[in-house]
């Protein structure tokens, strides 16, 4: 048979081919990292990762059929996050999803080339990931819980809460660029309402323990907890430390006032997955990271724990009651 006869005949026998098998022959598997600052089986990232999971294949991507999923988890240890991220990148994945600032500068440090989508960062542009929201440049977008100035907010909401609040510790994590710029705002806000301000670094759950004990010595002191990996992963310790010294605390995130905290303001993450998901659909299918915006947060929400308000001896003005999006009872 002739070169040209083959080359006819095969074109002849592929048209006949059903649909699905010239689909099959056509798809190609892609593949995402997932680096999660957290360890496996936390509640938030086991929810986190249902709703990116189930966001995709809404758009078309079932794992098993056209994408695998590589999943790091890091807790909150700064070494293991390195040498996750180091192992993602080696997979050489189309796309990484992450969250947060440290597995975020990681990942950068690892990698300039592959496609990254974070999602709960604080200030992107301000913490050095990206060149601009409307052109990010490079191989970084995702989306923001707000700019550094939300740090100065919380403590306002806080004090307004509590108005005889005259010391607050800020629980954070001195490694995140996004954690040392809210501190230096939190500190302007603090001088013009009379606040005292703490800077509490800590990680494990032996420091964390020690570091509210001693500062609930003195009266009159409240908390604000920052978002990350440490206070992410032993949120149920601070929040009990937070009840037993009867000390006032404000979180970034709803999820710590629904599991017992006092209030919380800024930016409910929930929907995050989701849009990251969509993100990355786009970035399967040609779009360029450093072309897609960062997006920004349109609202923030207060929500308040009304049992834990009235187990702490506060009496939340009606007025206060009335600006909350949402009240626990």
């Amino acid at each position: 048979m002739q070169r040209r006869e083959f080359i006819t005949l095969l074109s002849g026998a592929a048209a006949t081919w059903p649909p699905a098998a010239r689909g099959q022959q056509a798809e190609r598997t892609r593949r995402i990292g997932v680096l999660e600052p957290v360890n496996e089986g936390d509640p938030e990232s086991k929810r986190r990762i249902s709703v990116f999971v189930q966001s995709l294949q809404k758009l078309g991507w079932k794992e098993g059929t056209n994408l695998v999923i590589d999943y790091r988890f890091a807790g909150e240890n700064s070494e293991r996050m390195r040498l996750n991220a180091a192992e993602i990148v080696n997979l050489k994945p189309d796309v990484i999803w992450t969250l947060g600032g440290l597995s975020l500068l990681q990942l950068k440090r690892a990698t300039r080339t592959i496609p990254i989508v974070f999602i709960q960062l604080y200030a992107p542009v301000g913490s050095g990931f990206v060149a601009s929201l409307a052109q990010p440049g490079g191989n970084i977008t995702g989306f923001s819980l707000g700019e550094f100035s939300l740090g100065g907010k919380i403590l306002e909401v806080l004090k307004e809460m509590v108005p005889q609040l005259s010391r607050v510790a800020v629980v954070l994590n001195i490694e995140q660029p996004p954690h040392v710029a809210m501190w230096s705002t939190s500190r302007a806000t603090a001088a013009s309402i009379g606040v005292r301000l703490t800077a509490m670094d800590v990680q494990d759950p032996a420091e964390i323990e020690r570091g509210i004990d001693d500062f609930s010595r003195e009266p009159n002191g409240g908390l604000i907890v920052l978002p990350g990996p440490a206070t992410g992963a032993h949120r149920e310790l601070i929040i009990a430390l937070a009840a037993r010294h009867h000390l006032p605390a404000a979180y970034a995130y709803p999820s710590y006032v629904k599991a017992g905290g006092l209030m919380s303001y800024g930016v409910d993450p929930s929907d995050q997955p989701l849009q990251a998901a969509a993100y990355i659909d786009r970035i399967l299918k040609g779009a360029q990271p450093g072309d897609l915006p960062i997006q920004q947060p349109t609202k923030y929400r207060l929500v308040i724990n009304l049992k834990t308000a009235k187990a702490l001896g506060l009496v939340i003005p009606e007025s206060f009651l009335l600006r909350a999006d949402e009240v626990v009872e």
